[in-house]
């Protein structure tokens, strides 16, 4: 009995839709005639809605070393004639699921980053040109369009959090590019957040096959249906090491949902900041072990505060699920999407007590006022903005932070050759605080001698001087 059939007995038992009798309790094999099922009707039914995803783009390559541009080279190598830069098509190739009928895919965002053309080819060879709907780098996922006059294949979501670790799943993708591949395997973990894919990282991990190719592709349950989207493995080799990780299918509803309701993600703003429970501050606070996220710099005004949330609370639930770190805690507050309201339970002082909490999208209070900075200063070349719950949600940063912010850098820039990054945040010049993007563009359109610049990046005052 080797390990395949036993993972086909299993997964007959959790629940293939063509058999009549389906056990409710996920049980193991104990007959011969249990362990001969197939995973082929889960198949057959779900591969005609995985796709592959093509794109491309058109990027500028030098065709020469850029030594060849320096005057002394000419001397001897004379003009390489005009034009040292030539286009080329860069492609890229992933997977997709179509999750509407009315041809809405899903894929990752990063197999169609950057892209001037995307095509998507479904299993019966036919090809369509798709728009991107909606690409969000910080779920790494995209939602594409495309249109035919007949309804496609598509598949339903499953609730990925009646997940659990040792489920049999299918991965279904295009590895390597050498066609539709399915392979099996089990829930490895479930929530992993320390894989630096994405802001909102929850994944599932599975041993499943997944390589190069199968990014964007379907994790399906036993019932044939999405559980997650494939996007990442951890591999020293590029091939798979048995370590891949999907993002969960909640995740993926709510992003799809957003595309179908005019293309634009929100996401529910908490009105503070948290940070882990170590075991010093569980023992601190007389908790049995450290779980949940502690609520610090609440806003006023804000969600948190309107709901009765003090700075020490420790929330231990969302909606009666368990959290653990605060990337748990932004994934169970942002698949719950804005509009609604949801309920944490906290600890406060040793007891344990309810709250229910508005999910409303992050305010731009102040207004961004976006200023491109011109002038003597090393901050020429950067975009900045002031910096208000939005605008902090849009780069990453903690959403009670304020002031101004870098938000973009021109290429070639001093800001950018000097080091400066998008998210940098702004606080002093020369000794004076800057509260405003409208004040910093006045300050640095003077001629100094001397630039001292602090700013603050990754929680870190960073001060560095520069001349004028």
């Amino acid at each position: 009995m080797n390990r395949l059939t036993v993972l086909g007995a299993a997964a007959s038992l959790l629940g293939f839709s063509l058999f009549p009798a389906l056990a409710q309790d996920k049980v193991v094999p104990d007959s011969q005639a249990q362990i001969t099922y197939s995973y082929a009707p889960i198949v057959k039914r779900a591969a005609p809605a995985v796709v592959n995803v093509y794109s491309s783009r058109m990027v500028q390559q030098r065709a020469f070393p850029s030594f060849f541009d320096d005057p002394f080279f000419r001397r001897f190598f004379g003009d390489m004639g005009p034009g040292q830069e030539q286009s080329r098509i860069q492609k890229s190739l992933g997977s997709g699921v179509i999750v509407d009928p009315s041809g809405y895919v899903i894929t990752n965002s990063h197999v169609i980053q950057g892209a001037d053309e995307v095509k998507v080819a479904l299993s019966d060879r036919r090809e369509f040109e798709a728009e991107v709907v909606l690409s969000d780098d910080r779920t790494d996922l995209a939602v594409l369009k495309i249109e035919d006059d007949e309804p496609f294949p598509a598949l339903d979501f499953a609730d990925s959090d009646h997940l659990e670790v040792g489920d049999i799943v299918l991965a279904i993708g295009d590895p390597f590019g050498v066609g539709q591949t399915v392979t099996s395997g089990i829930v490895s973990a479930l929530a992993r957040t320390q894989v630096g894919v994405s802001d909102y990282g929850f994944f599932i991990q599975t041993d499943a096959a997944i390589n190069p190719g199968n990014s964007g592709g379907a994790l399906l349950d036993m019932h044939g249906n999405v559980v997650g989207i494939n996007t990442a493995i951890y591999s020293r080799s590029g091939g798979s090491h048995g370590i891949g990780f999907a993002i969960p299918s909640n995740m993926v509803r709510l992003v799809v949902a957003s595309a179908k309701n005019g293309g634009e993600l929100k996401r529910p703003w908490f009105g503070a900041s948290v940070q882990e429970v170590t075991p010093e501050i569980a023992d601190s606070l007389g908790m049995e072990r450290p779980v949940g996220v502690l609520v610090a710099n609440l806003h006023p005004d804000g969600p948190a505060e309107e709901a009765g949330l003090r700075t020490g609370d420790v929330v231990v639930l969302v909606e009666g699920r368990e959290v653990l770190d605060p990337n748990g805690f932004r994934y169970r507050m942002a698949t719950k999407g804005v509009g609604t309201e949801t309920t944490l339970d906290i600890i406060r002082r040793g007891q344990r007590k309810s709250v229910t909490i508005a999910l409303v999208a992050p305010p731009e209070d102040p207004p961004r006022d976006v200023r491109d900075l011109d002038g003597p200063s090393p901050l020429t070349g950067a975009r900045v903005a002031n910096l208000s719950p939005a605008v902090a949600d849009e780069l990453s940063l903690d959403t009670e932070a304020t002031g101004v912010v870098v938000v973009a850098l021109k290429r070639g820039s001093a800001a950018q050759r000097v080091g400066f990054r998008v998210g940098d945040m702004i606080r002093e010049i020369n000794g004076e605080e800057i509260d405003s993007s409208e004040e910093l563009d006045a300050y640095v359109d003077q001629q100094r001698r001397t630039w001292r610049v602090t700013i603050i990046r990754d929680g870190r005052s960073i001060t560095s001087e520069f001349r004028g």
